[in-house]
Order: structure tokens, then sequence, then C-alpha cells
């Protein structure tokens, strides 16, 4: 039995912070605000992961109210939802997202995300789609306020 979980992040960038997306920092003047690393990429996936296992959302399981996750990185969490999905018997086929930012340019930094994602997840990297798009200057994406990340996760369960 397959199942399939979608996921959705955006966060406003804050001059200042760290820009982590992907579980790998860029070089970019303004980061993702948050309560942890604000990593929209990861947290899309987490969401995406927990829809396909029918549980919730990363706010239910790693709530913004809790001092643990101050600042916390969110691969860490990534790690824990992993070992969720294996505990449910159920192995992850594979991962496409979108990042969507109209800056700093993200397809350069694409390697780098799925060598950095790909061994949390347990999947070849060729199993792990990362996209680029930019939101041709419309909204808070558009006028360089927000990254905005989507996530889908496939799935596969023992018969």
């Amino acid at each position: 039995m397959h199942k399939i979980g979608f996921g959705y992040d955006i966060h406003r960038l804050e001059a200042g912070r760290r820009l982590v997306l992907g579980g790998t920092e860029l070089p970019f003047p303004a980061g993702l605000l948050g309560h942890s690393d604000g990593d929209a990429l990861v947290h899309a996936v987490i969401d995406a992961l927990f829809g396909a296992l029918g549980e919730g959302d990363i706010g239910a399981h790693f709530p913004d109210t809790d001092p643990r996750h101050k600042d916390a990185r969110s691969t860490g969490f990534l790690d824990a939802v992993v070992g969720l999905v294996r505990a449910r018997g159920a192995e992850i086929v594979n991962i496409d997202s979108v990042v969507v930012a109209e800056e700093p340019k993200m397809g350069p930094h694409i390697p780098a995300m799925k060598a950095a994602l790909a061994p949390i997840l347990g999947i070849p990297a060729a199993s792990l789609g990362i996209k680029a798009k930019t939101n041709e200057g419309l909204g808070p994406v558009g006028e360089k306020r927000a990254i905005a990340c989507y996530a889908v996760a496939l799935l596969r369960f023992p018969d």
C-alpha cells in the first residue's frame, strides 16, 4: 500500500538571521524567522511525511511554545519524523519539493540541500526532487519578504 502526503510552509525573511534551507546554510543577509532555524523546506517535507502518516502537522509534534525547540535545527525534527515513519513499518519512496523565492537564487544550492537531506530521509539523492521557482514579483514572496516551500511524500507500507 502507498500513501501520499502534502506539505507547505512559509516564513518571513528577517535581516541578520542565518538563512537555512534544506539543512544547508546559504550565504544571504537575511534568514527565515521562526522559533527553530526556520527551515521552511524541511518543515514542508515534515508536513508531507506527517500527512502520509495521517499524523497532523509539524506544530502538533514540535510546537513553537516548547522552549526545547528554540533555535533547534529542523533536520533534527526531520530525523525524528523519519524514525516515526520507520516505526510504522513504512519506507520513503520519494520526496518532491519546490522552493519559491525571489532571492537568493536557489539553483546553485540544490545539490548541497540534496546531499544534506537524502541521508536523513534514507533515500538516494535521485529520489529527492528539489525545484526552485520565483513568484514573479507577486505577494510577500515576490516582494522578497518571505520564502515558501511545498513538498509531497510517497510512503510504501507493507501489505
